[in-house]
């Protein structure tokens, strides 16, 4: 019989255990990402809808590159009167009508975006 080289039959044993874990963690990670969003599409829902003076601070984009192309993902930092501020994803096309420093109304609900009229 022939001696196995040294780790051969310590590689086949552990390769096992370690996709599974692999497997777990990535299975993990999805189940807590659609967690987080459902829970916070529930809360956005849950929120009343509310419209306040503010100011748009600045805006910003964020491009992220996939395997088939990308994506843009657009967002705007508005200041309400109280001084705080809250930054709220918007579309492309809000993105490109909305300039910093205009002043309006913003209408939101919960962390979602619904509209900015400016005055």
């Amino acid at each position: 019989m022939m001696e196995e080289p040294f780790g051969f039959s310590f590689i086949f044993s552990i390769f096992p255990v370690l996709f599974i874990t692999v497997f777990v963690i990535v299975v993990g990670m999805f189940i807590a990402v659609a967690v987080r969003g459902t829970k916070e599409w529930h809360q956005n829902n849950q929120s009343p809808v509310l419209t306040v003076s503010a100011v748009i601070i600045t805006k910003r984009q964020n491009y992220t590159r996939h395997q088939n192309g990308g994506s843009t993902y657009y967002y705007a930092t508005f200041e309400v009167e109280s001084g705080d501020r809250m930054e709220l994803s918007i579309s492309g096309s809000e993105y490109g009508l909305l300039a910093e420093g205009d002043r309006g109304q913003l209408t939101f609900q919960g962390t979602r975006y619904l509209g900015f009229e400016r005055m």
